[in-house]
């Protein structure tokens, strides 16, 4: 049966409901006819696929008419900020709602600010005393001179933090063997034997990083287990580099963990240090 009029098309859509393909089955059309004849007819509801962001849309219409934001409304219900903006574009914020979360938010500032107030004061209490106590070494005991040592050599070479940049943790990098044991000499002063830092390689990448490493730990007296994968520079062809050959081993990076007491050490020695040297410039 290929000679079904439109009406009939229409009657089995209206009447009996029938899908697209039931259709089809029926009166032996092709897809596209049947398409074509039933332009304007509604499927019937049980063929309609249900959508499965329904439930999200209805508690994000929820969400927003107790003040939330599109941002909040996207984190909450893990879709994006555009699909959370088109289901409540037309649902301004109610201003009483927005306040009452604006205050939320405010006290949930408020109420971080003052933890971490909290914190920063103990922080800057404890190194306030760290610094005292470096600045009695300097004052009082002046023959320890592997801590005035080593302390200036790490504020010459060492990381240092920035007013910008807290960075309140001991780093060392030299590629001067000499420099590197007289730093190590001072982590010993200070009751940090060789085995607890890290060891880094920092080598450009002509050179062999495993030997380098293995030459620092023996020149050092260093556990090669506390070694780390070195970092390998890549080479520009365009610089003339001279630190190459077999006497070119790069930089050893020291680094000390849980160190933060010992770098406001070396603060507060070299903070009187240099109130030492200006005092006696201007007894001068």
């Amino acid at each position: 049966m290929t000679d079904f009029d439109a009406a009939e098309v229409r009657r089995l859509r209206t009447e009996e409901q029938l899908s697209v393909r039931e259709i089809r089955d029926r009166t032996g059309l092709g897809r596209n006819r049947v398409y074509e004849l039933l332009r304007g007819v509604p499927p019937p509801e049980r063929t309609r696929r249900p959508n499965a962001k329904d439930a999200l849309r209805a508690e994000a219409v929820a969400l927003r008419s107790v003040g939330h934001s599109v941002p909040d409304i996207a984190q909450r219900l893990g879709v994006s900020r555009s699909t959370a903006y088109l289901w409540v574009r037309d649902l301004p914020l109610d201003r009483q709602s927005q306040s009452g979360l604006e205050r939320r938010r405010v006290r949930s500032r408020a109420a971080s600010e003052a933890r971490w107030a909290t914190h920063r004061r103990t922080r800057d209490e404890a190194q306030a005393a760290v610094h005292a106590a470096a600045a009695d070494v300097v004052g009082g005991r002046l023959e320890e001179r592997d801590l005035l040592l080593g302390a200036a050599i790490y504020w010459c070479e060492g990381a240092k933090s920035k007013p910008w940049r807290r960075y309140d943790h001991v780093q060392f990098v030299n590629s001067d063997p000499g420099l590197l044991a007289l730093f190590l000499r001072f982590l010993e002063t200070c009751g940090v034997d060789r085995a607890a830092p890290t060891y880094r390689v920092s080598i450009h990448e002509s050179a062999d990083p495993v030997a380098a490493a293995g030459w620092w730990a023996e020149e050092l007296r260093l556990p090669l287990a506390r070694f780390q994968r070195a970092n390998v520079k890549k080479h520009n062809p365009v610089t003339v580099r001279r630190n190459t050959g077999e006497g070119y081993r790069g930089c050893l990076v020291i680094n000390v963990p849980r160190s933060r007491e010992l770098y406001w050490r070396i603060e507060g020695m070299i903070a009187e240090l240099f109130r030492s040297a200006a005092d006696r410039t201007s007894m001068n």
